[in-house]
């Protein structure tokens, strides 16, 4: 068993909105959150006074403790106000990917018994099509603005102070965002109030540095964006830039403009870092840290970012489960390609994917995690809670990991995702990071395809920054890894299919190839 080097924290007994609010009086007039795209800004003062608004005009719909609200957004700090104002109640946000198509926004509509839609303007036809196909009586709200026939959040806002509510912190949920897990279709995962909190301390105890600003681009619909940036950085009184988008140039410039310090990233944008022209057009001479995570990045992609940048690049490591964060980098530390160490008040095991025993450091296996942060489970599933998380509260987190002699985890892929080949096992993610250091791949992805002799072997998909054939991309990996980790087909595609967080969606891929067999 490993356990956290760092001192346990204490966890507070308080509500998300109280913990992560409670002191905001004390910096009123600062900008708490900023919207690039529009210019709006919101004080901390501001922040409270729309918040306390938005949370009466909820309760007046009905809208009380236990009760869940889907928010279903691109950020903005009017996000933020809908959040906070649901959370107040001691209701329930279950954050709804603005992607998503009507039939899956009325899946989660039904399997988390939402009563309010909140969704931004643009959204409206589609949420309407939604709650339709629910059958339900929804109560649709505009985030930003009213629509024909639907009313804003602003709009139902009442001066008036809102209900005072019970909460118990280990019990309630507060938020229910839906995530696949380690298998299967996507579950909500119950996070209370007590597991998200836990995680703010644990985070605030390893990001110790003074910092006063952070870019929002990752999306708060997603556990990272959600957590470790909107949460996190009001409970530090920082102020939090809004993009509703990824637009590389954009990013940059809010780099440039606020004089960014620690941005969190995923390694879509860790890559376009490491090589995209447009980086020498700005001044990052401010960026200190790059903190990425959702999945993993390369030492290749880690070296070749810091020394173009001179930045420390960092990783953290967790899922929605865990609400989300483990393992995290120190802005102190530097381990290129590895995910960080145990945060306080945790522990992990290494365990054997066929014995089942405890591995040692230096041992490939699956990554257990224990700790306050761990969620409280699946949404009216207890088969699928039963197994992910064991009676003795050890999250099995479905990923392949080694922790080296200091404490670091190295994430090498998904239990599911990797390829056999004649008995070996071969990680996606290490051909994937390998295929980057190439100059004419823009991007990359590797499943496992059958094939008669070795059962399977490596496919590379393939997105190319310049003219470049099958031959010469087999011919590139063949010169670095063992032969039967080599490459034996490859697909040139225009784009690798990916999650909001960045991370492959190798079930895509894998789909389409048993599709065309």
């Amino acid at each position: 068993m490993f356990r956290s080097a760092y001192a346990d924290v204490v966890i507070p007994n308080r509500s998300l909105s109280d913990f992560v609010l409670g002191a905001a009086h004390e910096h009123s007039a600062k900008p708490a959150l900023v919207d690039n795209s529009t210019g709006l800004v919101l004080t901390y003062a501001q922040l409270l006074d729309r918040v306390r608004r938005a949370a009466s005009g909820l309760a007046a719909l009905g809208i009380g403790k236990g009760d869940v609200v889907a928010l279903s957004a691109p950020n903005s700090p009017e996000f933020a106000v809908a959040f906070y104002a649901t959370v107040r109640l001691g209701a329930v946000v279950t954050p709804v990917n603005p992607a998503n198509t009507s039939h899956e926004i009325a899946h989660q509509l039904d399997a988390s018994g939402a009563k309010v839609l909140v969704a931004a303007i643009s959204l409206a036809d589609k949420a309407h099509t939604a709650i339709r196909e629910t059958g339900r009586p929804i109560e649709l709200l505009t985030i930003d603005g009213a629509a024909d026939g639907v009313r804003s959040l602003e709009s139902i806002a009442l001066d008036a102070e809102p209900p005072e509510v019970e909460i118990d912190p280990a019990t309630d949920v507060v938020v229910l965002p839906y995530s696949s897990g380690t298998t299967g279709l996507p579950k909500g995962v119950m996070l209370t109030h007590r597991n998200v909190v836990a995680n703010l301390a644990q985070l605030a105890a390893v990001e110790h540095r003074d910092l006063s600003a952070l870019i929002a681009v990752l999306p708060f619909f997603h556990i990272y964006g959600m957590v470790v940036i909107l949460n996190f950085g009001l409970m530090r009184g920082l102020t939090v830039v809004t993009m509703p988008r990824f637009e590389f140039e954009p990013f940059l410039k809010v780099l440039q403009d606020w004089r960014i310090e620690l941005a969190h990233i995923v390694p879509p944008v860790a890559i376009a870092l490491a090589k995209h022209p447009a980086v020498d057009n700005y001044d990052l001479s401010r960026l200190r840290w790059l903190l990425s995570a959702a999945a993993p990045l390369g030492a290749e992609v880690t070296n070749a970012i810091e020394s173009r940048l001179g930045v420390r690049m960092r990783q953290g490591y967790g899922m929605t489960e865990a609400s989300p964060a483990s393992h995290y980098t120190g802005p102190d530390e530097r381990r290129p390609g590895k995910a960080g160490t145990l945060i306080p008040n945790t522990e992990c095991r290494i365990v054997c994917t066929e014995t089942g025993r405890d591995l040692g450091a230096n041992e490939p296996g699956e990554v257990w995690v224990r700790g306050p942060q761990v969620m409280k489970g699946y949404l009216n599933n207890p088969e699928a809670t039963a197994r992910t998380v064991d009676p003795d509260g050890w999250l099995h987190t479905g990923d392949i990991g080694v922790v080296d002699d200091d404490g670091f985890l190295l994430v090498v892929d998904r239990l599911k995702e990797l390829i056999k080949v004649k008995g070996f096992q071969v990680a996606p993610a290490e051909l994937e990071s390998l295929l980057l250091k190439h100059p004419r791949v823009a991007d990359a992805a590797v499943i496992g395809v059958p094939d008669d002799e070795a059962g399977e072997v490596p496919k590379a998909i393939v997105v190319a920054r310049e003219p470049l054939t099958a031959d010469e991309v087999i011919a590139f990996v063949h010169a670095e890894v063992a032969h039967y980790k080599r490459v034996r087909h490859v697909e040139f595609v225009d784009a690798i299919p990916k999650s909001a967080s960045g991370k492959i969606l190798r079930r895509v891929l894998v789909e389409r190839e048993r599709a065309r067999r």
